[in-house]
């Protein structure tokens, strides 16, 4: 088991990538915090498999657009399981919208989940990784899940691209100013994976057939696709990795062309 004993928050974690890694974490010997928006019952079946697994878990419902709910959400993880060792910020939104179209509301929501409260989910995280860091020498692993478009352009998704673009130098700029206690910052940058938050775009046949035609393995992923190289930057085997993106895109961002 490559996390056994490690205690891991995963946001976002009901449905989806996030829902593939919690599960992972479990079957790899962590603990895990389930969180969820609104996906009560998806929640709780997350829950199942983690408890299935032999491992505890803890589900929290927290909004990562509220800064005092993603706050609440780490100070309860230390508070059941005393500790924090893995912070996954997977929690994220899309919403397919012309530039021009782009209103206030839909720039903030996007934003506020993406970005704002992937930062504020890993400093929380970090200050009690820090604090046991100075007490027993131990660090963190905080792990951001961004997108191919922190690098590659998304028509019709602006916002998202902003999004995740600053995600890109959120985690160097972390992974430089946390090194020191031992805390890792690294991104995972999933392509087309099939998920719910892409089952708009995997329902348009010609969009799947111009993808397609744009990724070296031919395919789109599976959530499993990325749970390994999430379990990877978790894990002692990455503890000298930090302030880099990992793409699991099956080759598309270096064949993308306009």
């Amino acid at each position: 088991m490559r996390l056994k004993d490690q205690v891991a928050v995963v946001t976002g974690s009901s449905t989806g990538i996030g829902r593939a890694v919690a599960e992972r974490f479990a079957r790899e010997g962590a603990d895990v915090v389930i969180n969820y928006r609104k996906s009560a019952d998806e929640a709780a079946e997350c829950l199942k498999a983690v408890e299935a697994a032999g491992r505890r878990g803890l589900v929290v419902q927290a909004d990562m657009a509220d800064v005092s709910a993603v706050r609440r959400l780490v100070d309860q993880t230390v508070e059941e399981f005393g500790r924090i060792d893995i912070m996954v910020a997977n929690a994220g939104v899309e919403k397919e919208t012309p530039v021009l179209e782009i209103d206030e509301e839909h720039w903030d929501w996007i934003m506020d989940i993406n970005l704002k409260g992937a930062f504020f989910a890993a400093q929380t995280a970090a200050k009690h990784m820090a604090k046991r860091f100075d007490a027993e020498g131990v660090g963190g692993r905080i792990i951001f899940m961004s997108s191919v478009h922190e690098e590659i352009p998304f028509p019709l998704h602006a916002a998202y691209c902003a999004s995740k673009g600053g995600l890109k130098l959120l985690c160097r700029g972390l992974a430089v100013e946390l090194g020191h206690k031992q805390i890792t910052v690294n991104n995972v940058c999933p392509g087309a994976i099939k998920t719910p938050i892409n089952a708009p775009l995997l329902s348009n046949k010609e969009r799947i057939k111009d993808l397609l035609a744009q990724t070296p393995l031919g395919r789109i992923g599976e959530t499993d696709d990325v749970t390994g190289i999430v379990t990877f930057l978790a894990s002692e085997e990455a503890r000298f990795v930090t302030g880099s993106s990992y793409f699991v895109d099956g080759g598309l961002t270096w064949h993308y062309e306009e």
